[in-house]
């Protein structure tokens, strides 16, 4: 009777705490294409004319990106450079990305332009940056400073996170970034000297070039039970009302483990 006893309680003991004390990033996959507080680094890949841009979390998974390591557009003399395209995750999100809502999304990435100034005849639009949740425009951001005189440029933009930034659901709230510039091309009489190329161009660097420009995002990515809800400011709990961070069925097994310790007690007790 003993045995049993003992045997019931180690089996819901075991069944409870592995449950309970279960990391979240243990729970999730380990792909390196998903984010993780291990893996909080989001690379940038593309083809060479720019016609798609995609992202994953994997440094050393370029398959289908331009060898060059850069994506480029060119305009004809004189043609305004108009530059829109947004990178998205290659793949959805298989669990939900959480933030600390005390970090700071950084984002470096790095073009190299040559085009024209504005004047008061052109319409201009300085190198833009565009953050996306989904499709939830959470954070922009202008550089007038970077220049376009076709020299490497690297832009480096922090992001303070606030309560938009948080939680970042899988299936639907994939991070995305707009890239947006346009100025006039050059045209002028040194466009006509043999050699002169007035050509406009617009580079964008992926994380695979070899220039030595950062083409990543950087998330302060927590496990959930250290994930602060803006709301109340508590650690947020799991539908069934488990322990934040716990695997999905806590109720149900936890309920499962109150059975054993029932069914000891009827035991004894139909035994005395």
């Amino acid at each position: 009777m003993m045995k049993r006893r003992v045997l019931a309680l180690c089996l819901s003991l075991f069944v409870l705490s592995s449950v309970t004390f279960a990391p979240a990033s243990a729970q999730a996959a380990e792909d390196p294409k998903q984010p993780s507080v291990e893996n909080p680094h989001m690379h940038f890949w593309g083809t060479d004319d720019l016609s798609s841009c995609w992202t994953h979390f994997d440094n050393n998974d370029s398959a289908g990106s331009a060898e060059d390591g850069y994506g480029s557009r060119t305009f004809s003399e004189g043609q305004q450079v108009d530059i829109s395209f947004t990178c998205r995750m290659q793949e959805n999100f298989k669990q939900d990305m959480w933030l600390s809502s005390n970090g700071t999304i950084l984002i470096e990435i790095g073009v190299r332009i040559f085009s024209d100034d504005c004047n008061d005849q052109s319409q201009c639009t300085n190198l833009t940056l565009t953050l996306y949740k989904g499709n939830l425009e959470v954070a922009k951001q202008e550089f007038p400073a970077v220049g376009n005189d076709w020299q490497d440029e690297q832009v480096r933009w922090e992001i303070p996170v606030d309560g938009n930034m948080t939680t970042w659901n899988k299936s639907q709230q994939e991070p995305a970034l707009q890239v947006e510039y346009s100025k006039p091309g050059v045209s002028d009489i040194l466009c006509a000297v043999p050699l002169n190329d007035c050509t406009g161009e617009f580079w964008f660097y992926y994380s695979n070039n070899e220039e030595g420009m950062t083409a990543e995002a950087n998330f302060p990515v927590v496990n959930q039970s250290e994930a602060i809800d803006p709301d109340n400011g508590d650690v947020g709990e799991e539908e069934d009302g488990g322990v934040a961070g716990a695997l999905p069925g806590f109720g149900l097994l936890a309920g499962l483990g109150s059975l054993a310790f029932a069914a000891v007690a009827a035991r004894k007790e139909a035994t005395e």
